[in-house]
């Protein structure tokens, strides 16, 4: 981001190609819309590319990605309070996004995919039941891999809060997949 902020254009190309992909898939995970995911996506690079002089480094680039995300899908969800999660997963080699519709086995075993197929059910509707606040520090932390205290800048919370929301999602999580283990 500094080479990007000194007049480095190919940096910003490099960024993009970079985080591009995760940052994708967690605002799709977070807004319902596929339209409206992609236009908070563009949204989220235009704020970088016009935040680009006032830019300090204080944490992580990728925290300040995610920051910036996170703002642009609160302002989303202020402006749409029925507004719903949905789960994305990519398709195919060509990195298409589309709606998930359950998580497939690695096997060819009829018997072994439903059951995967409704695993992965029970995972995305689990995950769309959290809370707002958990979902996002769950996606941000296990698709973005994200630290907790990076969650925590990223989202405005504290350490403790970051940990919390994260703790609370994955006990959540496992309880309700406690009939699959």
């Amino acid at each position: 981001m500094l080479r990007y902020q000194a007049g480095d254009a190919a940096a910003f190309d490099e960024l993009y190609a970079r985080h591009r992909g995760a940052l994708f898939r967690f605002i799709t995970r977070q807004c319902r819309v596929r339209e409206r995911a992609e236009e908070i996506f563009q949204d989220v690079w235009m704020s970088l590319i016009q935040a680009a002089e006032r830019y300090r480094v204080e944490a992580q680039f990728r925290t300040y990605l995610y920051t910036l995300a996170h703002n642009k899908l609160m302002d989303y969800f202020r402006g749409n309070a029925r507004a719903e999660a949905v789960l994305y997963e990519v398709k195919g080699t060509d990195g298409e996004i589309e709606p998930s519709e359950g998580i497939a086995s690695r096997t060819v075993e009829p018997q072994v995919q439903a059951e995967a197929r409704q695993q992965g059910d029970a995972i995305l509707r689990l995950l769309g039941a959290l809370p707002a606040p958990q979902r996002e520090a769950f996606l941000l932390y296990e698709e973005s891999g994200l630290s907790i205290e990076e969650i925590a800048q990223a989202t405005g919370v504290s350490f403790e809060a970051a940990k919390s929301r994260l703790r609370y999602a994955v006990a959540k999580l496992r309880d309700g997949l406690a009939e699959y283990a």
